[in-house]
């Protein structure tokens, strides 16, 4: 098992309050996975990735624990994780191509960042040069300053970057937004390339793109206003989920072929509750079509078949 979470809980201290984005996060990721997280802007995506890799202020640590490869990460404490980061885990940050300094040559940059890793930048140089290869960028990016690279280019360079020291875990925010079509494809099919060449063991990969979740993603898990909702084989996902938002969610995406006057879109009506006051019990009662009196209380994220888990009263009540 590559990465395990028990009841994570990250809270944004703000001078209102604590924002509750993300509440008792309980999940694991297989070696060889990919798996999507998918949700609402403000769901809590960024949020778990986040905390997984660097708690930053005003991000506050509650509860929870955190296993990679079965040994315990302290995610709270930043010194402790400096030994992890981008060796055991590393992320492609949202926002990717604005992260190279404009001022600095790739290669400078690439050495400094090997060196403060306590690494011999030498011996790392030939598997630098196979990764790029396998990116489809050729050695002389390396003499480059970012803004000699297009958007694709800078895209993959990241990709590059971050897994240079193959580490256990990778994750992938956004990676594919702001770029056209083709080059989208490319950057998850070189994701997929990552993973089966064994350069990463397993890729979480944050999205609000689940087409492209459907075409990388081995598993996808919902979520919702900071807490798990479903996660299941991505096959699941798309043709039969279970949980009644994930339902809607999914049939609010167009079809390829189909006409507005044969089937007119429908969105989710309501709006996600304010993480900072959020109402008690299933948070998305107040917009589920099914929801009634045990709604009231919190759903347990359990197993309900083999790989396939979700947090609705109504299917743990149909499976008890």
């Amino acid at each position: 098992m590559s990465l395990r979470t028990e009841n994570l809980t990250i809270y944004y201290q703000t001078i209102n309050g604590n924002v509750r984005a993300l509440e008792d996060a309980s999940f694991s990721l297989a070696d060889g996975e990919i798996m999507g997280v998918a949700g609402e802007s403000g769901c809590g995506k960024s949020t778990l990735s986040n905390s997984l890799i660097y708690l930053h202020t005003p991000m506050k640590y509650i509860r929870g624990r955190v296993f990679l490869d079965d040994e315990e990460l302290f995610i709270q404490d930043s010194a402790k994780m400096d030994s992890v980061r981008y060796k055991k885990i590393s992320v492609i940050p949202q926002y990717a191509m604005n992260a190279l300094n404009p001022t600095r040559k790739i290669g400078a940059m690439i050495k400094d960042l090997i060196k403060s890793r306590n690494e011999d930048f030498d011996r790392v140089m030939p598997q630098l040069q196979n990764r790029l290869e396998l990116v489809k960028l050729a050695p002389d990016v390396l003499n480059m300053y970012p803004f000699e690279l297009s958007g694709g280019m800078k895209q993959r360079m990241v990709m590059v970057i971050s897994t240079l020291l193959d580490p256990s875990l990778l994750l992938a925010d956004e990676v594919t937004s702001a770029l056209d079509v083709s080059s989208q494809k490319a950057v998850a099919e070189m994701l997929v390339g990552f993973r089966d060449n064994k350069i990463v063991k397993s890729i979480m990969m944050i999205t609000h793109d689940i087409s492209i979740l459907y075409q990388t993603a081995n598993s996808i898990m919902v979520m919702y206003a900071g807490q798990l909702a479903e996660k299941a084989s991505t096959e699941i996902i798309i043709n039969s989920p279970r949980h009644p938002y994930t339902k809607l969610l999914i049939s609010s995406l167009p079809s390829v072929g189909v006409r507005i006057d044969e089937h007119r879109l429908a969105g989710i009506p309501g709006n996600p509750p304010l993480l900072l006051n959020p109402p008690t019990g299933c948070r998305f009662r107040d917009r589920c079509p099914v929801a009634f009196d045990k709604c009231a209380e919190v759903p347990p994220f359990v197993e309900i078949e083999k790989g396939h888990f979700i947090a609705c009263w109504r299917e743990v009540k149909s499976h008890a």
